[in-house]
């Protein structure tokens, strides 16, 4: 099933979270997507997140926590329903290539998970997510107001690897193009330009069934 998203409520619980109350409509076929060629990349920013004192956010509460592990990873564990948590290292760039590695280690596989890009605050700022159970999007905040890009609701892929398996993510931001890739394949590409510069992150969320738990490694930021 696809799936849908109707709003976006910001709210304050020592990290950055959002509330997405979400629907379900029929399910959507991929369609094929346009690619560009990236040429040779410089590296802008990287963290394999072995050092805590990095710049994101270490957070641990009841309703979840955003934190290093002691096995060089990042952390994000949602414990509400329909609320999605994301931490940011407090940078700026403009043009960016985003990796990083992401895995589920709880919860269930109806969940979201991914990064931003041009992250001006928590009512502003653009998100690239997959979930679990092989489903993907391109969207973003303005106004405290959440769109999706990509489509009226997320698109499946089996590019995206479901259950606990780690999915390699890559969204470029490079003037108002927009593009995701899982696991090197392109999904989809979009144009915007509200945004044209800003900070990074990681995010990830929960549907109606609270738990997700996330971990990120070899996060990178690349010159395209």
């Amino acid at each position: 099933m696809s799936k849908t998203w109707f709003a976006w409520l910001v709210l304050a619980l020592g990290v950055t979270v959002g509330c997405s109350l979400l629907g379900e409509v029929g399910k959507n076929t991929p369609a094929p997507t346009s690619t560009r060629s990236a040429p040779a990349a410089t590296v802008l920013f990287q963290d394999d997140f072995s050092n805590p004192d990095s710049g994101w956010d270490r957070v641990n509460v009841k309703d979840g926590m955003t934190d290093y592990t002691e096995n060089g990873t990042y952390r994000i564990l949602v414990n509400l329903p329909n609320t999605d948590v994301w931490s940011n290292p407090g940078l700026t760039f403009t043009d960016v290539r985003i990796e990083v590695d992401a895995t589920k280690v709880g919860g269930p596989d109806d969940n979201d998970f991914g990064v931003q890009c041009r992250y001006q605050d928590a009512d502003n700022f653009y998100f690239f997510i997959i979930s679990s159970d092989g489903y993907y999007a391109i969207g973003k905040v303005k106004n405290g107001e959440q769109t999706l890009l990509s489509g009226e609701s997320m698109d499946y892929s089996d590019a995206v690897l479901q259950g606990a398996a780690t999915n390699h993510l890559r969204a470029d931001c490079v003037g108002s193009y927009l593009a995701f890739y899982v696991n090197g394949t392109p999904l989809t590409t979009v144009e915007d330009s509200d945004f044209t510069q800003g900070d990074v992150g990681l995010m990830a969320g929960t549907f109606d069934t609270p738990g997700t738990d996330i971990l990120f490694d070899n996060f990178t930021v690349l010159q395209p």
